[in-house]
């Protein structure tokens, strides 16, 4: 490691929402900031496949708080993509908690792609309130979208996603309920739904 260079620790979520929050673009443009910095990243914790909305199931998230609780790290700062990478908690106070521990250890959080810089200014202090409402806000609207469109798919009486329930294959239609395809299972004696009649043939009918 340099000598003029601050260590400092990379943290990665990654959940399923958008292709621009992979690990390896969270990763590029964290390692494009501790460049013009002046920080080294000798660490790296990331949270794959895993929701923002609490810290249950971030195994690396917990570590890392264990690390520099226990002063056990090396690194002087932990630096995150942005607000929402940390976390969509549905309270802002448990995100604001989890980022106190770290700046009461001495490790600051700094956000890479924020308009701000988390320096404990007032401006930042607003800003970066404002940001964890939005993060966790986004969250609760989604899911009130997704309930809704789930509930309306039903009340047309499609099932969707999952596996095909016994005596049932799935059907591809548009967007006005038209039969695009079929999917056959690849199991002989697997009965389909419309016709009750084994189905012989497993390709993709279009």
């Amino acid at each position: 490691m340099s000598k003029d260079k601050i260590p400092a620790a990379m943290y990665i979520r990654m959940s399923t929402e958008h292709q621009k929050y992979s690990p390896e673009n969270q990763a590029a443009a964290i390692r494009e900031y501790a460049e013009r910095n002046n920080y080294e990243i000798i660490k790296t914790y990331t949270d794959g496949g895993k929701s923002g909305l609490n810290i249950a199931g971030r195994a690396a998230l917990q570590q890392m708080l264990q690390d520099v609780q226990s002063h056990q790290a090396e690194y002087k700062a932990i630096l995150v993509l942005d607000v929402t990478r940390w976390g969509r908690f549905q309270d802002a106070d448990e995100s604001a908690y989890y980022e106190y521990i770290c700046k009461r250890a001495g490790t600051p959080v700094k956000y890479c792609n924020e308009q701000f810089d988390n320096d404990g200014s007032p401006v930042a202090t607003i800003v970066k309130g404002v940001k964890r409402t939005m993060a966790a806000e986004y969250s609760r609207e989604l899911s009130c979208k997704v309930f809704a469109g789930k509930c309306r798919l039903i009340n047309l009486g499609y099932r969707q996603g999952g596996f095909a329930g016994f005596g049932l294959r799935r059907m591809l239609v548009n967007e006005h309920g038209e039969h695009k395809g079929k999917k056959h299972c690849h199991r002989p004696g697997h009965f389909s739904s419309r016709a009750g009649r084994r189905a012989k043939n497993c390709s993709l009918d279009v």
